[in-house]
């Protein structure tokens, strides 16, 4: 009997060895640190949530930035969602793009005229907006609310509109979602090292680097930036595809990774964009998967989602 146990136990963990790590381990898309620690893929970032149609999961369009959004894209796998926030003439953070109101609701003014209660009674219109989408039953969600409903589901990436950092950052720490955000900020050359002000010294955050139309002082300017890990990514902006393989060796000898935009017809020179991506996937997301980007910003994140198993490993 007793080696007969010996056995089964020894059986069981040879199949617990053999077993790939995606099937023991599933992926923790509510955790930034988890994210990270896995290799092999890109990290799907839903600009503005998941709001055009995911057909594959027959879920139909949502408002950006709602709660829709956010709920589609935990349906679909992705594992982070890209939003915005403004503050309120009542001081209330809210997840909105725009100043106003006018794209996405069927109010009018602007978020920092307007009270809570003015725009609680706001409804979001349909996908990106504009006055021939129709409206829904969605609403304008607190950065809260946000939070509340991304916690241990989805990592969030916090575009901060306006000098609210310090008031995000709380609303980050009070949540207890540390590990469930990035939050973004712009990084020129004159730029101090972030990671060690506040509130970056508290939060992941990610750079986006401004070479100020100087493509040569990219390599100095991620350096300045970079400190032991921190921070979690550089978003690279509008430059050169030629140009990333030097930014990617200095920033992933820190172990920092980088971050590309999809959105539009691209914002590199020498990659496509979303906008040819049905006709052209790799042109816009196997190419800079390939020279080492590790977390793609776009509108089609479920494309990407299907794109990225069907490349598989290193694309």
């Amino acid at each position: 009997m007793i080696l007969y146990l010996v056995r089964r136990i020894g059986a069981a963990i040879a199949i617990a060895t053999a077993a790939p790590a995606s099937a023991m381990s599933p992926v923790d898309h509510g955790s930034m640190a988890a994210l990270l620690r896995e290799s092999g893929r890109p990290i799907v970032v839903a600009h503005r949530g998941c709001h055009n149609a995911a057909p594959g999961h027959q879920l139909g369009e949502a408002p950006e930035n709602s709660r829709a959004a956010l709920d589609h894209c935990v349906a679909i796998g992705a594992d982070m969602m890209e939003t915005d926030i403004h503050r309120t003439r009542d001081g209330y953070l809210v997840i909105i793009h725009d100043d106003s109101v006018d794209r996405t609701t069927n109010g009018h003014g602007d978020v920092a005229d307007l009270t809570l209660a003015e725009i609680r009674t706001l409804r979001l219109r349909q996908n990106e907006g504009s006055y021939d989408e129709p409206l829904t039953d969605q609403r304008v969600m607190t950065l809260d609310e946000l939070l509340a409903a991304a916690k241990g589901r989805i990592t969030i990436n916090l575009d901060v509109k306006g000098p609210i950092y310090s008031e995000v950052a709380d609303a980050v720490l009070r949540a207890g979602m540390a590990d469930g955000v990035t939050i973004k900020t712009v990084a020129g050359i004159g730029s101090p090292p972030l990671a060690s002000i506040a509130p970056y010294d508290r939060l992941p955050f990610i750079a986006i680097v401004d070479d100020a139309g100087e493509p040569s002082q990219l390599p100095r300017l991620v350096r300045q930036q970079l400190r032991a890990g921190h921070p979690v990514a550089f978003e690279l902006h509008r430059m050169a595809a030629a140009d990333v393989p030097a930014i990617r060796a200095i920033a992933e000898a820190q172990g920092v990774a980088l971050f590309a935009n999809t959105l539009g017809d691209g914002y590199f020179e020498g990659w496509g964009g979303d906008n040819g991506a049905k006709a052209d996937p790799d042109d816009c997301w196997g190419k800079p998967l390939r020279a080492g980007i590790r977390f793609i910003q776009t509108d089609y994140p479920e494309d990407l989602i299907a794109f990225s198993k069907r490349a598989g490993p290193g694309n």
